[in-house]
């Protein structure tokens, strides 16, 4: 079980330890963006619980944790279609979230670079 209160303070100093990150907002909400594209916010959507946080995680990695550990990890049919996964902070220690967030730091960082390549093929020679 967790030590300590993880809130988004905490998540934003793990976060901006990151390469890149900065902070921002999502929807009005307090939000971590690497390069703008977002990396981690506190959830505004209604069918998210209380005290949680949406982080950037590609579709394998979500099925991962959802299976591994669904008492901490979750998704609503809101955000079935979203490469994110909805993460109980109450339930996370700084540890995990540490991981988390680096695992979304590669995800939205690798994703920006495979996007690259294709749009400079697009470029007149």
């Amino acid at each position: 079980m967790p030590t300590g209160t993880i809130d988004f303070d905490a998540v934003r100093k793990i976060g901006l330890a990151l390469p890149g990150v900065e902070e921002s907002t999502a929807y009005g909400s307090p939000a971590l963006k690497v390069r703008g594209k977002l990396l981690a916010c506190v959830p505004t959507h209604h069918s998210a619980e209380p005290g949680s946080l949406m982080v950037r995680v590609d579709f394998d990695d979500r099925a991962e944790l959802l299976a591994a550990a669904p008492d901490v990890y979750y998704v609503t049919d809101h955000y079935l279609g979203y490469s994110a996964v909805l993460v109980r902070l109450s339930r996370v220690t700084q540890d995990v979230l540490r991981d988390l967030l680096g695992m979304a730091h590669k995800f939205v960082t690798a994703h920006k670079a495979r996007r690259l390549p294709s749009r400079s093929r697009r470029k007149p020679v």
